[in-house]
């Protein structure tokens, strides 16, 4: 039995809770949290972009904890669950370790670099699996591409898009702050960064080019190449936010093979949310056809990606879309894309 303990009870906190209860071998025997009536089990206040709403919770035989310092001193628990903000990522992940806890932590993994490595470090210090909840390549689309890429049918991948925008997310408090949150580049984009990352490997050279708001990137086009080893390979990426409220959301890919292009987007616009593009295969012979991809709720996908962290912390192998090394080169794929942004504006603003 894996005992678990989450460190959070937001929104991601209750999708991982409920996510828990269907796992076998899986219990979640301790939450931390700084409201009192989210420890007493009040979660009607929770809300979300999708999944169910908050209810009141029947936490009987779950100890509660306001501090994750508390929980993590608390010898039943075998993995601490990181729900909370990435400002405190690095902390409380470090503190888990040295405690001889796994950690499951929610992306971006943390804010900085260094952060991430001061993380792995502890992780190989402790000798315990440091997972991160990216949870896109378990999403029925990506894991589609994920699969088609991997296998090879449709021959050498030849370039790619990717699209991740958002209007201007108000209700995320501190969304623009670089120290709490860090902005649409690591609390949006690191979702791309990391699928690209993972089916694609690491780019050597990252041209980016767009807005900034403030100190952070607001909006961008970023080209990345992967040189000769991948026969310059190119892969274009665009994420960001508009100020514009009337689309709220938008995401999708193209990925071209040598003998097809695998394609959808996924729009939200007003009350209306849907496929633009269903998830189809354009082939050689002018064939356009749409594939079934299943069951698209989210809440699937998070099942999914929590039944693959049973999976590790019990194999001791941890899955590969959860490795700390590849959401540690995410962050630094961001990194990069953000001052080749800040350098670009600097040289254009410079005088002449």
């Amino acid at each position: 039995m894996i005992r678990v303990g989450i460190a959070g009870v937001g929104f991601m906190g209750m999708v991982h809770y409920l996510c828990y209860r269907d796992l076998p071998g899986v219990e979640v025997v301790a939450i931390a949290d700084r409201h009192p009536e989210r420890l007493a089990g009040d979660w009607t206040a929770i809300r979300g972009n999708f999944g169910p709403p908050g209810e009141q919770m029947d936490l009987a035989g779950v100890a509660s904890y306001a501090s994750p310092e508390e929980m993590i001193a608390d010898t039943s628990v075998d993995l601490i669950d990181i729900c909370l903000p990435p400002a405190q990522h690095m902390r409380v992940t470090t503190a888990a370790l040295a405690a001889g806890k796994h950690v499951f932590c929610e992306k971006p993994m943390a804010l900085s670099l260094g952060d991430c490595d001061r993380m792995l470090a502890a992780a190989d210090a402790a000798n315990r699996q440091l997972l991160i909840g990216h949870v896109l390549p378990y999403f029925p689309e990506y894991a589609w591409a994920l699969r088609e890429v991997r296998g090879g049918g449709h021959g050498r991948v030849l370039g790619a898009s990717f699209k991740r925008v958002v209007a201007d997310p108000e209700w995320v408090a501190q969304f623009w702050e670089a120290d709490v949150v860090g902005g649409p580049m690591l609390d949006l984009h690191v979702h791309d960064a990391h699928f690209i990352r993972l089916t694609l490997g690491d780019p050597t050279e990252v041209t980016t080019r767009g807005l900034m708001r403030g100190d952070l990137p607001e909006h961008w086009h970023t080209l990345m190449e992967f040189g000769a080893s991948r026969e310059r390979l190119t892969v274009e990426a665009t994420s960001g936010v508009l100020r514009q409220q009337g689309r709220q959301f938008v995401h999708g890919f193209e990925i071209r093979f040598e003998r097809t292009t695998l394609a959808f987007e996924f729009l939200v616009q007003g009350e209306s949310a849907g496929y633009t593009c269903p998830p189809t295969v354009y082939c050689d012979a002018g064939e356009a056809t749409t594939v079934d991809l299943g069951n698209a709720d989210p809440m699937q996908a998070f099942h999914a990606e929590l039944s693959d962290v049973a999976a590790s912390i019990e194999s001791g192998r941890p899955a590969d879309a959860l490795s700390g090394v590849l959401a540690r080169d995410a962050i630094g794929l961001c990194e990069r894309q953000s001052e080749c942004l800040r350098r670009s504006i600097a040289r254009s603003e410079a005088p002449s």
